[in-house]
């Protein structure tokens, strides 16, 4: 019989929250404003802390536990990979990438994918698309839209339109711009005879779920094709079924009809949910540019190794086995639709409510910042992340189940009650 230990006191956890704070704070770069919670484990969609209290968590890494935490299966795949071969660089051929690989066109379209370690890094690849399909005509622009996020490196935060990411690193990058996010015209008006191509996010996640518009997304497309520019999507947080299909445009233009032909962008950036919580970044690019970045052009130390690729392939395997997208999807409206139901009551606490499948966004009115909303959750046993000044996210794993759904539903609605009764 396994041994029940006591639960540890206060005031031994207390010293030991310290002693972890501490060695963060003398030994880590201070780069990130941390929430005081020292997590310790987790299973499914629930982790612990070192003081043994248990949360429900909303967050899912900031969209990347597709799978919850401590799946057996990506366990399994883990261990069992890296008893094999765990790295040998792109050197050499290796079967898992290639499954990978196809695994991803079979959900796009005919192309080919290249493997990195992050969103980050996947649109890296996506800048130096543009910049090389461009280079001969002069063209290396890329259009953006205000309000999106493309990463950290100095590339990413001159694409990314968020003033508070760009500051203390000028002079930015050159060759990108912005303009209004779902406003087709002033697109059309930004391009210039140095523009190579567009690039979106079909689902804003960072500036708190927005979502594009079919007629925007069908009116960039035609206008990419009227000017022979490159379409580019950033579907690192939004994709990999989180909205209910692979990834969020191929939700989002479901019921829209384009005449003689499928939909397509050029080229899409992937991570987060891709690897379950394992490092791994994509991105596909669709055949007719499928060799415009060849041989000696790019390349990654890490990226695509037999054990993420191991790893990401387990994660495919489990979400259409148990058939994840219809989770997402079904689990989503749900939580969406009860979260509306909140904000038409309480329309003084909670501005709008919106979402896709497993990705939904909480706006409270102005007063109430997302931050301490999201600290008061944390005192209520529930983890969401938060998104600019007054948006909180939900982005939990695709496997959340309808209980779990509604415990949260009722920590927020009680949360939502309170901060009313304080007004």
């Amino acid at each position: 019989m396994k041994e029940v230990l006591p639960a540890p006191t206060s005031a031994i956890v207390q010293n030991e929250t310290k002693r972890i704070r501490e060695l963060f704070e003398q030994n880590v770069v201070p780069s990130y404003a941390r929430f005081d919670l020292v997590l310790e484990r987790g299973d499914g969609s629930y982790v612990w802390d070192i003081d043994g209290k248990r949360y429900l968590d909303l967050a899912g890494g900031i969209a990347v536990c597709s799978l919850g935490h401590a799946h057996p299966e990506m366990i399994k795949a883990l261990t069992e990979q890296s008893q094999k071969l765990i790295h040998v660089s792109n050197l050499y051929y290796n079967e898992l990438q290639g499954r990978l690989a196809k695994r991803i066109i079979d959900l796009i379209a005919p192309g080919r994918a290249f493997f990195c370690n992050s969103g980050a890094e996947a649109n890296e690849g996506l800048f130096k698309l543009a910049r090389k399909f461009g280079h001969d005509d002069g063209r290396y622009e890329i259009i953006t839209t205000f309000e999106s996020f493309h990463g950290r490196t100095l590339a990413g935060i001159a694409a990314t339109g968020q003033e508070k990411v760009k500051k203390g690193f000028e002079p930015a990058v050159p060759g990108f711009k912005q303009v209004p996010f779902n406003d087709l015209d002033a697109m059309r008006g930004a391009i210039t005879s140095k523009t190579s191509a567009i690039l979106i996010e079909p689902v804003q996640g960072e500036s708190g779920i927005m979502i594009a518009s079919p007629e925007y997304l069908i009116g960039l497309r035609r206008l990419c094709d009227e000017r022979n520019l490159l379409l580019l999507f950033d579907e690192v947080q939004a994709g990999h079924f989180r909205t209910g299909k692979f990834q969020s445009w191929q939700r989002i233009l479901e019921q829209a009809i384009e005449v003689n032909r499928p939909y397509l962008p050029d080229a899409v950036s992937m991570a987060k949910s891709l690897g379950g919580g394992f490092p791994m970044g994509a991105f596909w690019v669709r055949e007719k540019f499928a060799n415009v970045l060849s041989a000696g052009t790019h390349a990654t130390t890490f990226g695509g190794t037999p054990l993420a690729c191991a790893v990401a392939l387990k994660v495919f395997e489990v979400i259409e086995r148990e058939n994840l997208a219809a989770n997402a999807r079904d689990t989503g409206a749900f939580l969406l639709r009860e979260l509306q139901s909140i904000q038409q009551r309480f329309p003084k606490v909670v501005k709008v409510v919106r979402g896709l499948g497993l990705m939904i966004g909480i706006e409270f009115q102005p007063q109430f910042k997302a931050v301490e909303i999201v600290k008061e959750l944390h005192k209520r046993s529930i983890l969401t992340v938060p998104a600019g000044n007054s948006v909180i996210r939900l982005l939990p794993a695709l496997n959340l189940s309808r209980p779990e759904a509604e415990e949260g539903l009722r920590v927020i609605e009680k949360l939502v009650v309170d901060l009313a009764h304080k007004e």
